[in-house]
C-alpha cells in the first residue's frame, strides 16, 4: 500500500463503524455491477511476492515513522556478513544499495523462493530455501547482521545462535491487534489472547531471555483505508492469515454488504499495528 497524502492519526479506533453482514444501506444503481467487476478484478490478480503496488490508488497504509527499508539499509552497508530471513519476495533486500560481501535470505514459499531468487542472485545474494522452523541451516556466530521484516514467528534462540559476538538483529514486526477491524468484520469478536498476541515487550523479553540486549524497542498503530471492495479482496488474498481459508464465495454476503457501506460511507477504515526492535548479542 502507499502512504496516504495527509497525516492521519497514529492511535486509536477507526471513528467510521462497518455495518455487520446483510445490514448494509440499500443498492445504489449499478452497485452489483460495479461489486461484480472490482470483485472479479481482485480475484484473478496474482498475488505472488510481496509487492503491494496494485492497491496503489485503492488503499492506503500509513508508514511507521522509523522508516524500516532506509535503516536497514544503513545498517546492511556496514555489514560483512548478513541474513534477511523470510525475505518473502526479497523486494525490500533488493532496494539495498549496498550488500555486505556475504548476503543470504531465507524464505519458504516456493513461488516467492523463485521470485527472490531473480531479484537478488543478481546482486550477489544467495536465496536458501527454508521451513521457516528451527534450526536455521547455518552455523554458529555466521553472521554479525540478521534482518527480518514482518516475521510470522521469531526464533530468538537460533537468532542468538547464528549472530556473531557484537551482532545486531534489527527487525520490523507486526504488532497487536492488527487490522482487526477487518479480521472482526469477517470472523466476529477476537477473544483477548488473540488481541494481545505478538506484544513488543513480550518479544523483548524472549530476545533477553536467549541472550541479547534489547537496544530499541518502539510501537506505532497506523491508519489503513480501504477505498474499494476489490482492495479488500486482494488484501485478504495475499495476507492469507488475516481471514484464514477466506475465498470470495465463502464470504460473499460479507463482501457485498460492505461493498455498499464503503460506496454510502467512504472508504472501509482500520488500524495495522507495528513494532521495531533491536538486538545485540554481547562480545
Amino acid at each position: 500500500m502507499t502512504p496516504p497524502n495527509a497525516s492521519v492519526p497514529d492511535s486509536g479506533s477507526p471513528s467510521d463503524s462497518v455495518s455487520p453482514p446483510n445490514s448494509g444501506p440499500a443498492r445504489a444503481p449499478g452497485s452489483d455491477e460495479r461489486f461484480a467487476a472490482l470483485v472479479a478484478e481482485a480475484d484473478a490478480v496474482s498475488v505472488d511476492g510481496w509487492d503491494f503496488s496494485w492497491l496503489d490508488g485503492r488503499a492506503t497504509e500509513q508508514r511507521p515513522s522509523w522508516g524500516y527499508a532506509r535503516a536497514m539499509a544503513d545498517r546492511m552497508g556496514r555489514a560483512r556478513a548478513a541474513l534477511d530471513i523470510q525475505t518473502g519476495g526479497g523486494e525490500v533486500l533488493a532496494s539495498v544499495p549496498r550488500l555486505p560481501p556475504l548476503t543470504v535470505a531465507t524464505e519458504s514459499w516456493p513461488p516467492n523462493v523463485a521470485r527472490a531468487t531473480q531479484l537478488l542472485h543478481p546482486r550477489g545474494a544467495v536465496v536458501v530455501a527454508d521451513p521457516d522452523e528451527p534450526p536455521l541451516p547455518f552455523g554458529d556466530s555466521a553472521f554479525d547482521l540478521v534482518v527480518s521484516r514482518h516475521p510470522v514467528t521469531t526464533w530468538w534462540e537460533e537468532i542468538a545462535r547464528v549472530l556473531a559476538p557484537g551482532g545486531t538483529y534489527f527487525s520490523q514486526q507486526v504488532g497487536p491487534a492488527s487490522v482487526f477491524e477487518v479480521v472482526e468484520y469477517f470472523l466476529g469478536p477476537r477473544t483477548a489472547e488473540e488481541r494481545t498476541a505478538r506484544d513488543p515487550h513480550r518479544a523483548a523479553a524472549d530476545a533477553e531471555a536467549a541472550g541479547l540486549d534489547v537496544v530499541d524497542l518502539r510501537l506505532e498503530r497506523l491508519r489503513v483505508e480501504f477505498f474499494d471492495i476489490g482492495a479488500v479482496v486482494y488484501f485478504l488474498r495475499k495476507v492469507i492469515w488475516m481471514v484464514p481459508g477466506f475465498t470470495v464465495e465463502a464470504c460473499l454476503p460479507q463482501l457485498r454488504s460492505l461493498h455498499r457501506t464503503i460506496e454510502s460511507d467512504g472508504p472501509f477504515v482500520a488500524y495495522s499495528s507495528r513494532f521495531l526492535i533491536e538486538a545485540r548479542k554481547p562480545r
